[in-house]
């Protein structure tokens, strides 16, 4: 299981990313992280929502409320023009960090 600061550091590039494929509620959105990563990471309603808000202020994603097959009102998010953007750059600092520390445990797994 991820640290909580790990959980909370990779939100916002899995929230872009997921949103990436297609537009999503807060609880499809937990349910596809849940599934995407087997369970290892847990997300929350009390945690999640506060971030989408921050996302929304920040001009990252857009939402809009509509009536689900249910006939329950939902919140569904979608990805804007500056959240494609910021995912991009996301994309290349995990990216950096994943390399960097893969090379440092490969030299490491040969010097056990």
């Amino acid at each position: 299981m991820p640290s909580k600061e790990l959980v909370a550091a990779s939100t916002i590039p899995l929230v872009l990313s997921i949103l990436g494929e297609k537009e999503s509620y807060g609880y499809e959105l937990i349910q596809r992280v849940n599934e995407l990563s087997g369970g290892a990471v847990q997300w929350s309603e009390g945690m999640l929502y506060p971030v989408l808000h921050w996302m929304e202020k920040e001009k990252l994603i857009e939402s809009e409320w509509r009536a689900a097959e249910s006939g329950r009102k939902r919140k569904y998010y979608r990805v804007r023009k500056e959240g494609r953007k910021a995912l991009q750059h996301e994309k290349e600092q995990w990216t950096a960090v994943h390399a960097t520390l893969t090379k440092l445990w490969k030299t490491q797994a040969h010097s056990i």
